[in-house]
């Protein structure tokens, strides 16, 4: 089982021709709601390729947080452990586009709500898991209580950095593996990447959107290509990666082998709109590499 500790917010999607200035109105093409939120995306991801998972985040007592349940629900992911703030709406991001560039405002909500005393009541859901996946969208003191209690059960933590401004370099030691981007990466560490894998053998690897991503596994520099194609939306990228990434390991494929397979499932899950309308099924990762799509 996999169990994914993080956000869960709706995302308000407009569409437009210009951005409006301060202080004007202007009429916008499309809106959309989507279910979003990094915890939430990366359970989908994960899922949607057959893992157990299990999700463990905080909504508020509203619309979004009911909707966002339910399309976890319809993904096979366990929601028990998903809390409800009485003091705290969903949160949401409010995204607006026009043409290849976006402007987003996140509030978090009730994502900042979940507590270490929410962890402690998972306690158990913890324990039994084979890996806990963990973004930083959540309390910098709660992301310390979930891999302090993942560290005491021996259970495989998979963190993805993001946003970066909320890492702690305490938590290198306990941790399994780090997946930061190429800007988190730098603000994290500030040092050239190549030297920074090797300090970090098999444990930091680095995303760099098409071009793939690297790792050292203790004696050579890992380079697994991305694969080519035509994006549509980006939005889901990462979270596809991270989701991927704990599927193939928990799956005993070897690290080399893991990446590869998430760096396909990146792949196919920019070809649609939506981050997790994107996030492929196994047999669509399967069928990519065997270059037998239709």
């Amino acid at each position: 089982m996999i169990t994914v500790i993080g956000s869960l917010n709706m995302d308000l999607v407009v569409q437009m021709d210009t951005f409006p200035k301060q202080g004007e109105t202007i009429l916008g093409n499309a809106f959309q709601t989507v279910p979003g939120g990094k915890g939430a995306n990366q359970a989908v991801a994960a899922a949607r390729l057959g893992s157990e998972v299990a999700m463990i985040g905080c909504v508020g007592e509203d619309y979004f947080g009911k909707a966002l349940q339910a399309t976890l629900q319809q993904q096979q992911i366990q929601t028990d452990a998903i809390v409800t703030s009485t003091s705290s709406p969903t949160g949401i991001a409010n995204i607006l586009l026009y043409n290849d560039d976006n402007r987003i405002v996140v509030v978090p909500g009730a994502n900042y709500a979940l507590s270490p005393s929410h962890l402690e009541a998972s306690k158990e859901l913890i324990q039994k898991s084979q890996m806990v996946i963990i973004q930083l969208e959540i309390p910098k003191e709660t992301t310390a209580y979930a891999i302090q209690l993942c560290k005491e059960a021996g259970v495989s933590v998979l963190l993805n950095p993001a946003p970066a401004a909320n890492f702690d370099m305490q938590w290198m030691e306990d941790i399994s593996y780090l997946t930061p981007n190429e800007t988190e990466c730098a603000e994290i560490f500030n040092e050239p990447f190549e030297q920074l894998l090797k300090k970090y053998p098999n444990k930091i690897i680095l995303t760099r959107g098409s071009d793939g991503a690297c790792y050292f596994d203790g004696s050579y520099p890992i380079h697994v290509p991305g694969y080519m194609t035509t994006a549509v939306d980006t939005t889901g990228a990462g979270d596809t990666f991270n989701g991927a990434l704990a599927y193939a390991l928990v799956e005993g494929q070897s690290l080399d082998e893991a990446v590869y397979f998430a760096n396909i499932a990146a792949s196919l899950s920019v070809e649609k709109f939506g981050a997790q309308g994107g996030m492929p099924t196994l047999e669509a990762v399967y069928a990519r590499m065997a270059g037998v799509e239709e």
